[in-house]
C-alpha cells in the first residue's frame, strides 16, 4: 500500500513538471544555471505509523549540502522505540541512530533544474540502543518455565541504499519518498543473542531490512552555478532512392 502511495505521488508531481529551459535569459542555450542549496528535512511516516501502531515510533531529520548538481552530502539521525509481544514472548527496544553519505541525482540537469531530485543515497549508518526480554516462558517435561533477560546496550552498523524522489511543491519546500535497503555489517551483541530489532535498521530477521520514508523538506540556496547540457542533434536527412541507409552503412564501417 505504501508502495503505491509512492507511485501516485510520483505520478502527480510530474504532472504538473515542466521544462526548465530558459529560466535565464542572459545565460546560453547550451547551459542552464543551477541553485546550490541546503536542505533540512523530515520524515512524516514514523509518527503517522505510531498513531495506527503504538508499539513502534521512529523519528528522523537530515540535513543535505549540494556538492554541484549531482552529488549532495547526506549527514541524518533519528530516534525509535519498539515494543514487540506475543503469547509467550515480550520483548524492547530503543535508542538512536545516524547515517552519513551522499546522494547522488540523475535527472539531467535540464530536467532537474534545482527543483527535482531522483537519484540514490550511499550511506553508513550507526546505531546506538539497548534492548531487554522482560519475559519469555516455554513449557518441557518438568513444566513452564518464566525467563528474563536484563537491559544491556548494544551497537549496530549498517550500509543503506536509498533510491528515491523528490520534487519542489512551493518555493523553499519540497516533498518526496525513499525506499531503503539496509545491510547488517556487525553488532556488539553476542553472536547467540542477536536483538530482534535495531533502531535506524530495523528488523535483524531477514538478509536485507526494508523501510519506505516520506519526507517534507525546507529548501534554502545560497550559490547558483552553471551547468553546460549537451543540444540534441538532429537526425541526418535520408536522400532519396534508399542511398541514405548505404550510406549509413558505409559511414558506420569507416
Amino acid at each position: 500500500m505504501r508502495r503505491i502511495c509512492a507511485y501516485i505521488i510520483s505520478v502527480v508531481l510530474f504532472s504538473g513538471y515542466t521544462p526548465v529551459h530558459g529560466q535565464d535569459t542572459d545565460a546560453p542555450q547550451d547551459s542552464v544555471t543551477i541553485p546550490l542549496k541546503v536542505s533540512f528535512g523530515m520524515d512524516v511516516s514514523g509518527p503517522v505509523i505510531y498513531f495506527t501502531n503504538k508499539n513502534i515510533l521512529n523519528t528522523e531529520a537530515y540535513f543535505l549540502y549540494d556538492l554541484d548538481h549531482k552529488k549532495a552530502l547526506h549527514a541524518s539521525g533519528g530516534y525509535s522505540n519498539y515494543k514487540y509481544s506475543q503469547y509467550n514472548y515480550s520483548y524492547r527496544n530503543k535508542g538512536i541512530f545516524f547515517k552519513a553519505g551522499v546522494d547522488f541525482n540523475i535527472l539531467k540537469p535540464e530536467i532537474s533544474g534545482g527543483k527535482y531530485w531522483a537519484g540514490v543515497g550511499l550511506l553508513y549508518g550507526l546505531s546506538r540502543f539497548t534492548w531487554q526480554v522482560d519475559s519469555f516462558s516455554h513449557k518441557n517435561y518438568w513444566g513452564k518455565h518464566i525467563v528474563s533477560m536484563p537491559e544491556q546496550s548494544d551497537w549496530g552498523h549498517y550500509l543503506e541504499v536509498s533510491p528515491g524522489f523528490r520534487a519542489e511543491l512551493l518555493k523553499n519546500l519540497s516533498i518526496g519518498w525513499s525506499i531503503s535497503l539496509r545491510k547488517l555489517l556487525f553488532t556488539s551483541a553476542p553472536k547467540d543473542l542477536k536483538p530482534a530489532y535495531i533502531p535506524g535498521y530495523g528488523s535483524t530477521g531477514n538478509a536485507i531490512s526494508f523501510g519506505m520514508n516520506y519526507f517534507i523538506t525546507f529548501n534554502f540556496a545560497f550559490k547558483k552555478i552553471r551547468v553546460g547540457i549537451k543540444p540534441e542533434t538532429p537526425p541526418e536527412p535520408e536522400e532519396e532512392g534508399g542511398s541514405g541507409m548505404g550510406t549509413g552503412i558505409i559511414r558506420g564501417i569507416m
